[in-house]
């Protein structure tokens, strides 16, 4: 019987979560099941909404405490491309996000951070490096 790379992914996220000394409910790994199963960089509402059907004693409170957890652990990235909007990605390896301003659907890219130049920042500590375009995608054009 063949394994899915979906359920390798969450094993790999079930291993790291217990590494980090973070409890397992059903309700946490329902979140990460679903953040690895839903590449679509979601916000806690459509969390909820997509989930709520399926575990019903599931709170929004759950999810943002969870997203924080997986955050702090660096198993899922929190993308801020709208000052009004956290959305999620399961996928935290360095790379872009664009954001279609017609559809709001976000599309990942791939990018090597390495060779942004960063004059200006001597001495500085960067801890974060994000990439985020704006514009409209071409299933909208």
């Amino acid at each position: 019987m063949e394994v899915s790379h979906v359920s390798i992914r969450i094993e790999k996220l079930t291993k790291e979560l217990k590494k980090n000394n973070i409890r397992l409910s059903h309700q946490r790994l329902k979140v990460l099941e679903y953040m690895v199963t839903h590449r679509t960089h979601p916000t806690v509402d459509q969390i909820y909404n997509d989930l709520q059907k399926e575990v019903p004693t599931l709170s929004k409170t759950t999810i943002y405490n969870t997203l924080r957890t997986l955050v702090d652990a660096n198993l899922v990235k929190a993308i801020n491309i709208e000052d009004n909007e956290v959305r999620y990605d399961a996928v935290t390896k360095d790379h872009g996000h664009f954001k279609c301003e017609s559809c709001g659907e976000i599309f990942d890219f791939d990018v090597d951070f390495n060779t942004f130049s960063t004059r200006g920042l001597k001495n500085f500590n960067i801890k974060h490096k994000d990439i985020y375009f704006k514009g409209i995608c071409p299933n909208c054009m």
